[in-house]
């Protein structure tokens, strides 16, 4: 079987790929080539080709990639999916519907997906798919079952003005393609696209600003680009910061809170259990789900000011409680004597394991993760999977239940552990930046960490930032929290996050960059263009005053 999304002509080589690709941090946006290190696939050119992947993986910030690269011409002429995907697809529909730049997007069935994929090249025509020796008839998405309210229909009407008409548009194909029959009330918003990954993302959000568009439900905005008080002080260049900048008032201007967070579940009113809400940012949607028990797809950029605009979501994927249970079970194998640097490379693990699926974690019942322990979890699980959630036994709240049927099993072991610390240290030991905060600090990490330098200072040659959110760093200037770090000779930055930062904030001369956080280490080579050190918040402290990494694994994994 064989279903159009976006019906459109392309020709070319086919590239497939053996697992899943994040846009965002793993394309360059400008090319159109793979640059995400850890994939098989790094230096592919996707540009023009029939690219298939089971489904996506990683940032929702993937669809802004694929939208800028679809507006340069530089897009692949089709994606093929196996699986469900929402995040490309999202971006290819923006620009189809918003810019007039079709690109194809099909899903296919397993057998006629692997029938595909070992062809070198084939032929859309919009109606069938042709390779050497293989026809496939293309049956176009139907999205007429969606069961509609009166005031669903009126702002289709546009009623409510162009910009929730549009809004509404996307959001019914958009649950067409999730196989939802129906839309669901939700009670907050959390926008990612205020990033500023590419051009597009200032181009659609200005269209829509100046469109009328605004917010109706109480909506925070993830981290930016820059610093926006001070990125003009900090050498920013006014090309990048500029629209970086004027990316951040868009939303704004269209009723956003300007919360510049990618951990919106450290504001003062988190979702409760059982909420129905509309997140984007990856680790911040596997945290709402796994966590706190509240329910939010992984909405893809764009679709989370859609939802915004109109607070209806399609009623799919794990905001129905029978998509919740877990698919596969991953017993680990729990070293002795573990640090904090344990739960992210779990979470990277566990992402590999289950990259398609939910997964619950056993093996874990007797520790004890801190919520920054799991916040770490959860982030680094995103780099690796597609999966809106995980589940930890005995740990987080919908972890009781049994798992699904049909779920098989897999296992982390500690050999899986060394070999995940051996890929994340790839860099030499010295040191020339120390980067804390991806996802966001917390005030509980930013005073554990003043206690760990206890009075020292950075080593000369060595800089060591935090990124955070706003509301934390109000709270660690008044409890002194904020006053002892920068004694150490850290340097506290708000509003942008690592995966976003950029010269010169980010140091340039910095040939190294040592880091607590397993999301960051697997996007930061990529991003940054520099080796990367890993390890637990000891270890970077300890980094930070000498210079210098461990070039040996931590005691608990030898």
């Amino acid at each position: 079987m064989a279903t159009s999304i976006i019906a459109a002509k392309a020709e070319g080589p086919v590239v497939a790929l053996a697992e899943g690709l994040s846009f965002w941090g793993g394309v360059d946006p400008v090319t159109g080539r793979v640059i995400d290190a850890h994939h098989p696939a790094c230096g592919t050119a996707l540009a023009g080709r029939i690219v298939m992947m089971p489904t996506s993986r990683g940032s929702c910030s993937g669809s802004g990639v694929l939208l800028e690269l679809a507006l340069s011409g530089h897009a692949p002429g089709a994606l093929i999916f196996r699986e469900a995907e929402d995040i490309l697809t999202l971006g290819a529909l923006i620009a189809a519907r918003m810019y007039d730049r079709p690109l194809a997007v099909v899903r296919l069935d397993a057998d006629s997906y692997a029938a595909l994929a070992s062809k070198p090249a084939a032929r859309l025509t919009g109606t069938n798919i042709e390779a050497e020796g293989l026809s496939l008839s293309v049956t176009p998405l139907f999205a007429g079952d969606l069961a509609l309210t009166s005031r669903d229909h009126a702002m289709l009407a546009g009623a409510e003005g162009e910009a929730a008409r549009l809004a509404m548009e996307i959001i019914c194909t958009m649950a067409a393609v999730q196989g939802a029959t129906g839309l669901i009330d939700v009670t907050r918003a959390h926008i990612d696209g205020c990033i500023y990954a590419s051009p597009a993302n200032l181009t659609f959000a200005r269209t829509m600003a100046e469109m009328g568009a605004r917010v109706r439900i109480p909506t925070t905005t993830n981290a930016i680009s820059v610093d926006h008080a001070n990125w003009r002080a900090q050498g920013v260049p006014p090309a990048f910061g500029d629209p970086a900048a004027r990316l951040a008032d868009a939303y704004v201007e269209m009723g956003a809170a300007p919360s510049f967070t990618c951990a919106p579940y450290l504001l003062d009113v988190a979702p409760e259990t059982g909420e129905a809400i509309a997140w984007a940012e990856s680790n911040a949607v596997l945290y709402a789900n796994t966590v706190l028990g509240a329910r939010t797809v992984k909405h893809p950029d764009f679709l989370d000011l859609c939802i915004a605009l109109t607070g209806r979501a399609p009623l799919s994927g794990v905001y129905l409680e029978e998509n919740r249970r877990a698919g596969r079970v991953i017993r680990v194998e729990l070293p002795e004597a573990h640090d904090d640097a344990l739960w992210p490379m779990l979470g990277y693990l566990a992402g590999r394991l289950a990259p398609d699926r939910i997964p619950l974690l056993t093996g874990l019942e007797g520790t004890t993760p801190s919520t920054d322990d799991l916040k770490a979890l959860c982030a680094a699980f995103g780099t690796t999977s597609a999966a809106p959630m995980l589940h930890v036994a005995g740990i987080t709240p919908e972890a009781g239940p049994a798992p699904a049927p049909g779920a098989d099993e897999a296992r982390i072991t500690r050999a899986d552990l060394a070999r995940s610390w051996a890929q994340f240290n790839s860099g030499p030991p010295e040191v020339d930046l120390v980067a804390f905060g991806s996802p966001h600090f917390s005030a509980a990490e930013c005073r554990k960490l003043a206690d760990l330098v206890d009075g020292r200072h950075c080593h000369p040659g060595t800089a060591a930032i935090v990124t955070l959110g706003r509301d934390t760093l109000a709270a660690t200037r008044a409890d002194g929290t904020l006053g002892r770090l920068e004694a150490a000779g850290i340097r506290i930055v708000p509003d942008l996050c690592w995966c976003s930062i950029s010269e010169p904030v980010f140091p340039p001369a910095a040939r190294t960059l040592m880091t607590n956080s397993g999301k960051y280490a697997h996007y930061a080579p990529a991003l940054s263009g520099r080796a990367v050190r890993f390890g637990s918040l000891a270890d970077c402290v300890a980094a930070a005053l000498t210079g210098r990494a461990s070039d040996t694994p931590p005691d608990w994994l030898t």
